[in-house]
This record gives C-alpha cells, structure tokens and sequence, in this order.
C-alpha cells in the first residue's frame, strides 16, 4: 500500500466487507482493494496494521473458525510473549483475519464493522 491511499483487506463473501466498500462508494471516498483471502498479509504486514489499528492479534482473529478450534487457539495466552504465535497464524491462515480493515489515507486504521466506524470514513 503506497502511503496517502485508503485501502479496505475485503471479502467479497462476506456481508460487513460488502457494505464497508458500498459505503465507501456512497461517501465517495476513492481506496484499493485487497483480496486478502487471495493475496494474504504477510506478517511484517500484519504487525504493522496492528500498530495503525492499536490491536492485538487476538483481537482481530476470527476464534469461532474451524481452523482457530483446530489449531487450539482459544488456549493460546494473550500476551506480549504470545503476540508472534497469533501473528504467525493469521499471516498462515488468512481466513481468521476478522473482515473489513480498512486502512486509511492519514496512516490509520479501522475495523469497519458497525455503522458508526462506517460513518467516520466518510471525508
């Protein structure tokens, strides 16, 4: 992502993501769009995301996945010692990603899942 674009990690599959880019289109606010599913976030990425979002790992992981319950993530420890695994696995496993993040122009960063965050896109 070239710095000054607003960028929205979608899932075409998946309700929120889809109203976050109708909104976006609504409010007229010009982004990219990442297929993350297809072109998953590295883990240099995904640290740096965190840090323009102010979130930990497991608080963008999708633990009610198959995968998550597969890989015994609900045991997982949340701390700073733990941040890597959760990183890790996100970086492998794309689909636990919680959907949409969107990455703003001003170098922040939202997970744009409810009206209101939806709202504060808007120019």
């Amino acid at each position: 992502m070239t710095s000054g674009e607003t960028e929205i990690w979608h899932n075409p599959r998946c309700t929120k993501s889809r109203n976050a880019t109708a909104h976006l289109d609504e409010a007229g606010v010009e982004y990219t769009v990442r297929r993350y599913l297809d072109n998953p976030p590295t883990a240099a990425e995904l640290r740096a995301v965190l840090t323009r979002l102010g979130a930990e790992p497991w608080e963008i992981t999708r633990t009610g996945e198959q995968i998550a319950k597969d890989l015994g993530m609900s045991g997982w420890g949340r701390t700073a010692a733990d941040r890597d695994q959760w990183i890790e696995a996100l970086a492998t496993h794309p689909q636990l990603i919680q959907r949409p993040i969107v990455l703003t122009a001003d170098g922040g960063a939202v997970m744009a899942r409810d009206e209101e965050t939806l709202r504060s896109l808007a120019p």
